[in-house]
């Protein structure tokens, strides 16, 4: 079983696990109080809640030295001590790096008020302040406080920002860029956020954004990268258009822009048809080009009962972590069945895959709740689950969500492919030989005519959200044509 998973990493993209506010606080709290009782903490885990820490290369069970954190959910005060994010604060610097998001969606669902267009409107320039201080001083990379293009048709979010049109987040956007930009002190390196819903208004966009990425014009204070958002991080057929404009404008640059970070992507043919977007970048022009994308399906799928159980990666199939619901049975409250089985007896699911969080871990470590037993607020709860429970199955779906972007990857170099990123209906075509030849190019328009050459392909392949290829230059951009 493997527990270095950094070592693992290999040239692949970097998937990096959206970390739980609820996980980090198990982590930190427990470094200055009992916060998990100790009789309370299985025996398989050596270093007690410690061993649930990923970023701790000595005590974690598993090792990963990647990682998102979101300002979102951060105590955004770096003066005040606070335990729930020691796991951040108190990291290993030299040997983890963290990308900060910037809590742009907290904007967009109006949990974060303000009048986002007023650059002297108090509550929106303490949270701007707020998140730059808080990234300078424990992110290595960072987002830009972007608004998204979305915000305008959020009700919440158009109520407390103010923002009703996509011009107005733009404007918006910009104010955060020239403030974090003229203020930041050069200890977290920036992400220039790319929004817009269709092709259409991530065109302008990028074309109203890229400035900000230009040493030419900022030559001590440019941002150092991308960050795709909206339509961007979704759509294949966008985003080659925006690496292929990137390059050829100067702003794809060795040791100037080697980061790029596509939000939210959780299906596993992402993952490797970013591997192959980042070997050929760095192949033709950028040898240090990384590629990074985030979810928070390990945390998540938690919070709603569910457990990773295997990896599915067959060839010419839809490639899939098979998730299912968990024992959660107050019958198995002194029962020392191993957990793997145990989930297999229970009618769960015909197999589980251990990790080494539930390796040795039986089922009444995770069932801990028995018929009449009380929970922490002293009521008889539904569930034979405690917070811990769910905080043990979050570190096992977490070391699975990242060997599983690691063997897909594997799988892929080996020769087996998800029906996605293969063509077959006339010739046979494979994702990776395309983006190859896209790179191959010596000019921009040689490049931009592979890319559309194979415009029905792009459409065949499925994003974040279902969204694909040129499904959104649709009816809200003919819509704008006409009545704007």
């Amino acid at each position: 079983m493997k527990t270095d998973l950094t070592a693992e990493q290999k040239d692949y993209a970097r998937f990096l696990p959206a970390l739980s506010g609820f996980y980090a606080t198990f982590i930190g709290k427990q470094r200055h109080e009992e916060y998990v009782d100790k009789s309370r903490i299985p025996a398989n885990l050596k270093n007690g809640v410690e061993s649930l820490n990923y970023l701790n290369a000595k005590e974690g069970q598993f090792q990963y030295k990647w990682c998102l954190y979101s300002a979102g959910h951060a105590d955004l005060d770096v003066n005040k001590f606070s335990p729930k994010e020691d796991m951040i604060r108190n990291r290993d610097r030299e040997n983890t790096w963290l990308l900060g998001d910037s809590g742009g969606f907290q904007i967009g669902k109006g949990v974060w008020e303000g009048d986002w267009k007023d650059p002297n409107c108090p509550k929106a320039h303490k949270k701007r302040d707020g998140v730059l201080k808080w990234m300078d001083a424990y992110m290595d990379y960072g987002m830009i406080l972007d608004i998204p293009a979305w915000v305008s048709r959020s009700p919440e979010g158009a109520k407390a920002t103010g923002i009703s049109t996509y011009a107005e987040a733009v404007k918006a956007t910009r104010i955060n860029n020239d403030y974090f930009m003229k203020n930041k002190t050069g200890a977290c390196k920036f992400l220039n956020v790319l929004q817009g819903e269709n092709h259409a208004d991530a065109e302008d966009w990028y074309q109203q954004m890229k400035d900000y990425c230009d040493p030419k014009k900022y030559p001590s204070t440019h941002f150092n990268g991308w960050s795709m958002g909206g339509q961007n991080m979704c759509d294949i057929h966008l985003a080659l258009k925006r690496l292929v404009a990137l390059r050829y404008d100067g702003l794809l640059e060795k040791g100037i822009h080697d980061v790029m970070h596509f939000l939210g992507t959780s299906k596993l043919e992402w993952a490797t048809l970013l591997t192959d977007v980042q070997r050929a970048v760095r192949k033709y022009h950028n040898e240090n080009f990384t590629i990074t994308f985030d979810c928070a399906s390990p945390f998540l799928a938690t919070a709603n009962g569910q457990i990773y159980c295997e990896l599915e990666t067959e060839n010419k199939t839809k490639w899939v972590y098979r998730m299912v619901p968990s024992i959660d049975d107050k019958a198995l409250s002194t029962d020392t069945t191993p957990f793997g089985q145990a989930f297999v007896r229970e009618g769960k699911h015909p197999s589980f895959m251990d990790s080494p969080v539930t390796k040795e871990l039986s089922a009444k470590d995770i069932c801990i709740y028995g018929p009449g037993d009380l929970n922490k607020i002293g009521k008889e709860g539904k569930t034979s689950w405690d917070s811990f429970s769910y905080a043990i199955m979050m570190g096992h779906n977490v070391w699975m969500h990242i060997n599983a972007v690691q063997e897909a990857n594997k799988q892929y170099d080996s020769g087996v492919f998800p029906a996605m990123l293969v063509e077959e209906r006339f010739d046979r075509l494979y994702f990776k030989d395309i983006v190859e030849a896209i790179f191959a190019t010596d000019n921009r328009d040689e490049a931009e005519a592979v890319i559309e050459e194979f415009s029905k392909f792009w459409m065949s392949i499925i994003g974040t959200r279902g969204a694909t290829g040129k499904k959104t230059v649709n009816a809200q951009t003919k819509f704008g044509e006409l009545f704007e």
